[in-house]
């Protein structure tokens, strides 16, 4: 029997957090980028070949966060969704990155093909403490329900909601990194009173499939499309990655709709969740930004055509 982590120091081990450990918890985050330099002044710049809406806003302790997605202004209801989201966890910087990498140097060869619509960062207080939970302790990807609380996901539910029928592929860009088994899984189980399990980062990219919606052929076109720019993860000694069976090169399968996954808000025939892997020695942060942006252009170049 495992005993919940005793080195994790909020909380008491075996018991929930209350409002006083996430109040002590987010007194100890420290705000080490700015979203409005990094990604809103990006944003900006592209006002001059997409529309740009703020779909909603999230304020911390006086703090204005506005959400914003960037879209075709070629806009065709008769067309299908291309939507592409990053930063849902806003420490995984190549999720944001990489996302407007692809509307900066490709996302114009879609123009005519499919509608585009991108949110560059889901979770921007998140992104400028390097962290994975929002102001309140909640992992935005955990949140993608109704009446979840986190006001993050609710936005993007709202975005996405009149449009669920025609988004025909959605890929969600996230990294897996170190820090996952040094801070934010160990913080998890101290916040849910649960005992803390270590497990294994896989070194490489891999993807996450949709167990009620396998697609193998348009995840595969992805991994190869990657492959040419970064390294595949491969299985650990069970044949898994991150404990969960690996049906293919790169790629495991979780039930994203249950889970409440950012993957599934749409009900798209294509979903994938990118995994990339920052703290390998043989990745620099060019070449995760890149594989993202291969990435959804690899997504949306296999699924225009099986539309």
């Amino acid at each position: 029997m495992h005993s919940p982590a005793p080195f994790y120091p909020i909380g008491t081990p075996g018991i929930a957090w209350t409002d006083a450990e996430r109040l002590q918890w987010r007194t100890g985050q420290t705000r080490h980028r700015s979203y409005a330099d990094d990604v809103m002044a990006r944003i900006e710049q592209l006002r001059r070949g997409f529309d740009v809406r703020e779909y909603g806003d999230v304020t911390y302790e006086g703090v204005r966060f506005p959400l914003l997605a960037v879209r075709s202004r070629d806009w065709d209801d008769a067309r299908p969704v291309g939507l592409v989201t990053g930063g849902v966890h806003g420490y995984e910087t190549s999720g944001v990155h990489g996302a407007l990498e692809f509307l900066e140097r490709y996302a114009t060869q879609y123009v005519g093909r499919v509608n585009l619509l991108v949110v560059p960062c889901v979770s921007p207080w998140g992104y400028e403490r390097i962290h994975r939970w929002n102001f309140d302790a909640l992992d935005p990807n955990r949140s993608f329900r109704e009446g979840s609380g986190c006001g993050e996901a609710e936005a993007l539910l709202r975005l996405v909601q009149p449009l669920r029928s025609r988004v025909l592929v959605h890929i969600d860009l996230h990294e897996t990194t170190d820090s996952d088994e040094s801070e934010f899984r160990p913080a998890k189980a101290a916040r849910d009173g649960e005992a803390f399990e270590p497990g294994h980062v896989p070194d490489g990219f891999y993807l996450v499939d949709d167990s009620e919606n396998p697609q193998p052929a348009f995840q595969q076109a992805i991994i190869d499309a990657v492959a040419r720019v970064t390294h595949i993860a491969p299985a650990d000694e069970r044949g898994e990655i991150i404990g969960s069976a690996v049906v293919a090169p790169g790629v495991i399968r979780y039930p994203v709709r249950e889970l409440s996954l950012c993957a599934g808000i749409t009900g798209a025939r294509y979903t994938t969740t990118t995994e990339v892997y920052p703290d390998s020695p043989r990745a620099s942060s060019e070449q995760c930004n890149a594989a993202q942006a291969a990435a959804v252009c690899a997504a949306l170049d296999y699924a225009i055509p099986h539309g």
